[in-house]
């Protein structure tokens, strides 16, 4: 553990400046990084993650990779208008293409969830409070999970939709089963992904959902491998709704009912490290949504003070400090990743789409019960 906290700083540290030494050499503003340096980064970043490659010249593409990545993730940096931080991350010998295939939703182009989105008239003048974070509350978020080669964020978006759902009911921590999703997904296409929809229909056809503990997750599927019926189920669902596309409302319901799923624009994830993604239409499409997470929680920030200053020169003096609001999202691709596992993306300017299709299942308590209130922590 201290070996790769060590390396980590250390790649960081050198990347820095490498960055900047490349974007100057794509702008023709001088002869760029010299190649042993690149090399140094390149082979600290596979140590780092692990990465062998097969023959000298798929060596030498990765590194091309590794290099273009590197121009990419400073160029975000410097236009980012939130605090976030782009650099070197797991996916850093990855194009943008591979990127996409492996950790966007490849049937999420062409069909939309055929389901009216639920109306909030019954929530006007309702405030939402400022701060919200379901991850303070015991028992209601599950830890991280990493979806590896699957790509079946969908499946565990859902998994933890209904797991701080069935926390929040009934104050009963569980964790379900998203290998259950997988090999008995309606449309049997497991870890070539899927639709949060499909994740709760295929709730709703097997009665439930057995444990993580008993139905363990494997990273794989096969088709027609269903083995639902042979584990107890320890968490179900009444039905599923689709949100209004209102970041208040979202918020509101947030905070009131529980985590939800929403789906975005994964490209600027390629390369975030950190801090809150101030995105635009421009590098983060709204329209062009490809991974499903979950939305635990929204708050504020200060932003960075100066960081427009030091690479605009039309602005030469420091800006003031201002207030960024952010949403809190879970993502799929481990703790190690990003924030421990979490990200935060602008809030009120539908970030990367983030508003496109807010879905959540229900988790009803019986009426006969008396329902105990439980509160977003702040």
């Amino acid at each position: 553990m201290a070996l790769t906290v060590h390396l980590s700083c250390f790649l960081a540290l050198l990347v820095a400046g490498l960055a900047q030494d490349i974007m100057g050499s794509r702008r023709g503003q001088d002869p760029g990084p010299q190649p042993l340096k690149l090399k140094e980064v390149f082979t600290l970043f596979q140590i780092r993650y692990n990465r062998s490659y097969s023959n000298p010249a798929e060596y030498a593409r990765r590194l091309d990779i590794f290099a273009r990545n590197l121009a990419e993730a400073q160029r975000l940096q410097e236009e980012d208008l939130g605090t976030a931080e782009f650099g070197v991350t797991p996916f850093s010998d990855l194009t943008e293409e591979e990127f996409g295939q492996l950790y966007g939703l490849q049937r999420a182009a062409g069909r939309a969830l055929n389901v009216d989105r639920k109306v909030g008239s019954d929530e006007r003048g309702q405030t939402v409070p400022p701060t919200c974070d379901w991850r303070k509350a015991a028992g209601i978020i599950s830890p991280v999970k990493d979806q590896k080669n699957c790509n079946c964020c969908w499946a565990i978006t859902a998994a933890g939709n209904i797991e701080s759902l069935w926390g929040i009911t009934f104050q009963k921590s569980v964790e379900v089963s998203v290998q259950q999703l997988l090999d008995c997904n309606r449309c049997g296409d497991g870890c070539k992904g899927g639709y949060i929809w499909d994740a709760f229909i295929t709730v709703l056809n097997d009665s439930g959902l057995a444990s993580e503990k008993d139905y363990p997750f494997r990273a794989t599927s096969r088709t027609h491998n269903c083995q639902a019926k042979k584990y107890k189920k320890v968490a179900w669902i009444q039905d599923f709704i689709m949100l209004p596309d209102c970041e208040q409302g979202i918020a509101r319901y947030l905070a009131t009912e529980g985590p939800i799923t929403v789906t975005i624009n994964v490209k600027l994830l390629q390369h975030y490290q950190k801090g809150v993604i101030k995105a635009t239409p421009t590098n983060c499409d709204p329209q062009h949504v490809d991974h499903s997470v979950l939305l635990v929680g929204f708050g504020k920030c200060k932003s960075v003070e100066g960081r427009q200053a030091a690479t605009s020169q039309s602005r030469p003096h420091p800006r003031p400090r201002h207030s960024i609001p952010y949403w809190i999202l879970k993502n799929s691709w481990g703790a190690s990743w990003g924030e421990e596992g979490y990200f935060r993306l602008h809030r009120g300017s539908n970030a990367c789409g983030i508003t496109k299709f807010p879905v959540t299942a229900r988790v009803v308590k019986p009426a006969k019960k008396q329902q105990k209130l439980v509160s977003c922590p702040p």
